[in-house]
């Protein structure tokens, strides 16, 4: 845990979120289970109540043999909505499912007036990459393929991308295969904190070293969880590496300022302006990681959110791709 002076930082709300789990002294997790578990009851304490929407429907999407658990949620106010916000959620790629971001996902639903599809995709390390990123690639053109579109009763011209941290870096490698797979364009990308760099060499990974929230050890423990040994050096692994971005849809893009992650999305956000790409940035300065899901105890979860969904409903508004 950092010291006072680590936590000067950081917003009231986190410090004193931080400090509450430090006086707690509960032991570390024994195993993974009991890992994913306290990942589950973390939201559960944290997340505030879940927005009522217009109605869910769990079901499921076909990657390859594999059928991956979904969840997809209607606005409140909004039950013909025929936009779709696809959503990846974070957590290491090893931790989240669909209860865990069960309040962000009705949330960023009734902000942004789309029908939002949650999915679980396959974790590690009981699967590594690139089967994470084949269950997103087949997520997002089933969503817009005829099949899946009807399904979901949504145009699948339609259709914006998102994910935050671990989410955030299987979105943005989803995009960029998107733009080839011969089915309508993306309208979007929203990434919260997104994880695109294995090398873990920014100049935030040194700053926030040993956190607040998030370490460097923590997230080597997380790309090693996912990678398995795999090549740190493909684009598919580090999106940043890649220099062609043409054809990516107009993004959205925010990051926590004390965080080690911070500086993946903000480079992300400058090769994608500089390949003159549109993109908004946004920096909650006093934020740490994974704050999206404490909305029951800190203000900005709610901007964060809230932001993101107006960049999909601004996106779902043109009529052009």
């Amino acid at each position: 845990m950092p010291t006072d002076d680590g936590l000067s930082a950081v917003h009231p709300q986190v410090r004193a979120l931080m400090e509450a789990m430090a006086s707690a002294g509960e032991p570390a997790p024994a195993d993974l289970a009991a890992e994913r578990a306290e990942y589950l009851d973390a939201t559960l304490r944290l997340g505030g109540a879940a927005e009522q929407v217009s109605s869910f429907v769990d079901l499921v999407v076909p990657s390859g043999e594999a059928r991956l658990p979904a969840r997809l949620y209607v606005p409140q106010h909004f039950p013909e909505a025929s936009g779709l916000l696809v959503w990846l959620h974070g957590g290491g790629w090893y931790v989240g499912d669909i209860p865990t971001f069960d309040r962000v996902a009705r949330t960023l639903a009734n902000a942004s007036g789309a029908r939002v599809l949650l999915v679980e995709y396959r974790l590690a390390p009981e699967f590594h990459w690139p089967v994470q990123v084949g269950d997103a690639d087949a997520v997002v053109s089933w969503a817009r393929s005829s099949e899946g579109s009807s399904q979901l009763g949504i145009d699948p011209a339609r259709v914006v991308l998102g994910g935050d941290s671990a989410g955030g870096q299987l979105a943005v490698v989803a995009a960029r295969h998107a733009r080839v797979d011969g089915l309508p364009a993306l309208r979007g990308l929203l990434l919260a904190y997104p994880a695109l760099d294995p090398a873990l060499a920014s100049a935030s990974y040194d700053a926030f070293a040993e956190g607040p929230m998030l370490t460097r050890a923590d997230m080597e423990r997380c790309w090693g969880f996912y990678l398995d040994g795999a090549d740190r050096s493909d684009v598919d692994v580090a999106p940043l590496l890649a220099s062609d971005w043409a054809g990516l849809p107009p993004a959205w893009i925010a990051v926590a300022g004390q965080d080690p992650l911070r500086d993946d999305g903000l480079a992300l956000a400058s090769a994608l302006s500089s390949a003159g790409l549109p993109v908004q940035t946004r920096v909650f300065e006093d934020m740490v990681h994974g704050f999206a899901r404490w909305g029951g105890v800190v203000d900005a979860a709610r901007e964060l959110l809230v932001w993101l969904a107006d960049g999909a409903r601004e996106r779902l508004a043109t009529t052009t791709a």
